[in-house]
């Protein structure tokens, strides 16, 4: 009795055997197309990032070429400097843009105007490291009654006051901001909204 049982169970078997081998003869080939489909989309999207990367780094270089060739004083100097600062900005280069920024604040050869503004950018871009008592004296020497940038220097010195927990300081230099006759609407605008989030 268990013999003829386990004739039927090999046999069994082997059918199902010979179906597996069946099958796999005739769709193996799917999951072998799958594994190529997805290693080839891979290996695309790489070639396409790589590609991507090579055109952004062949723009930065032909731009910094262009800003080399530029006067080396005045204000096309002033603003080619701007510009490298701005695709070191974009290119997360933070440090960098500070540099570039200070440089031309400090550059006698640039117009004024020009220094104010990038004295400004780089104290509006110093990084978490950047000591908050350098950045209040750049900001300070900026926010001096009759300065171009007057109203935004003091909206930047309300935020690193902020930033350190002065809130009373900071504050005050929202009113300030608020009650100067030549305050722009848009700045005015955040000024108040910051207080009411201030309470």
């Amino acid at each position: 009795m268990s013999n003829p049982e386990s004739f039927i169970d090999e046999v069994s078997e082997e059918v199902r055997r010979d179906r597996l081998y069946r099958n796999m003869r005739r769709y193996g080939w799917i999951p072998l197309l799958a594994v190529l489909a997805i290693v080839g989309g891979a290996a695309w999207v790489e070639w396409q990032r790589s590609q991507d990367r090579s055109a952004a780094e062949a723009r930065g270089d032909a731009l910094l070429a262009a800003l080399e060739a530029l006067p080396t004083d005045g204000a096309a100097r002033a603003v080619g400097r701007m510009l490298l600062a701005a695709e070191q900005q974009r290119a997360g280069e933070i440090a960098a843009a500070e540099a570039t920024l200070q440089a031309l604040a400090v550059d006698a050869a640039a117009p004024e105007l020009y220094r104010d503004v990038a004295a400004l950018k780089a104290a509006m871009l110093t990084s978490p490291d950047t000591d908050p008592a350098q950045r209040l004296i750049a900001l300070e020497a900026l926010a001096a009654p009759g300065a171009p940038f007057r109203m935004l220097a003091l909206e930047q010195i309300a935020l690193v006051n902020l930033a350190q927990g002065d809130t009373e300081a900071a504050l005050d230099q929202l009113r300030q901001i608020i009650e100067a006759a030549e305050v722009t609407p848009g700045l005015r605008d955040r000024a108040e909204g910051l207080m009411v989030a201030l309470g």
